[in-house]
């Protein structure tokens, strides 16, 4: 008995799509701000970004959402 090849085998290859991030890590934040790390975590609730804490204790990774970023950061804008 032959097997079948599965059904992917024969098929062109498929083009993986690139997933776009919709979290920023506090560092990407910083740079993106010409600011520090320290900065960011001081600073951001107090400016209404709100960093979602990922983990536990010193491991814990604060992420930020990538267009609540991009908002704030319109909203800074001189007119």
């Amino acid at each position: 008995m032959e097997s079948q090849p599965h059904p992917s085998e024969n098929s062109p290859p498929r083009k993986r799509r690139r997933i776009e991030a919709v979290l920023m890590e506090t560092s990407e934040v910083a740079t993106m701000l010409s600011m520090s790390t320290s900065w960011v975590y001081r600073e951001a609730p107090k400016l209404g970004l709100k960093g979602y804490k990922l983990g536990r204790g010193k491991n814990a990774k604060v992420l930020y959402k990538k267009a609540e970023v991009f908002k704030w950061l319109e909203q800074q804008k001189i007119h």
